[in-house]
């Protein structure tokens, strides 16, 4: 593992392989990697916390699905906020703070912010633009659905996108 360009980590075959299983099941043990990766448990556990410390492997979590857990409507919201840096501040302060936001991003375009959010009737969907829109203009879609939910990364496919560069 090494840097060429800034912010940019060069992987080998290995920290590839690591990174690749642990996409597919982060739970397995260091000793199973190992052997997937032909490592030792120590050597493989060297290997994850210098991924970890360069920022490439940023954390580990369970994927749940929240309509399962009673809330079964996805939006997004398109938000636009009037005014310059101090508003988009008090905006980022108001989102974080809003407990059906599951993520934000900030956007380049007409909108200032794309935010996802789940809820759990139309009622709710109301509440929720209704205090967006103190915040700027808005404009939702429901989620019909997700055909990609979340896309596990390959060396392959990272070394094809280099030729965009």
């Amino acid at each position: 593992m090494h840097r060429t360009i800034p912010n940019i980590v060069e992987l080998d075959a290995i920290a590839w392989k690591i990174l690749e299983n642990l996409q597919q099941n982060a739970r397995q043990p260091f000793a199973e990697l190992g052997r997937k990766v032909g490592l030792s448990t120590p050597a493989v556990a060297e290997r994850v916390r210098r991924l970890e410390e360069a920022g490439i492997i940023t954390g580990y979590h369970a994927a749940v699905d929240v309509a399962k857990l009673g809330v079964p409507i996805r939006v997004l919201v398109r938000l636009t906020i009037p005014g310059g840096d101090l508003q988009v501040s008090r905006a980022i302060v108001a989102i974080k703070e809003m407990p059906e936001i599951s993520k934000c991003h900030r956007i380049t375009g007409a909108e200032s912010f794309i935010i996802e959010a789940d809820v759990v009737s139309i009622r709710h969907l109301e509440a929720l633009i209704d205090r967006l829109s103190a915040l700027g203009a808005t404009s939702t879609s429901t989620v019909l659905s997700s055909p990609v939910q979340r896309r596990e990364y390959r060396a392959k496919q990272i070394e094809t996108f280099s030729r965009y560069s």
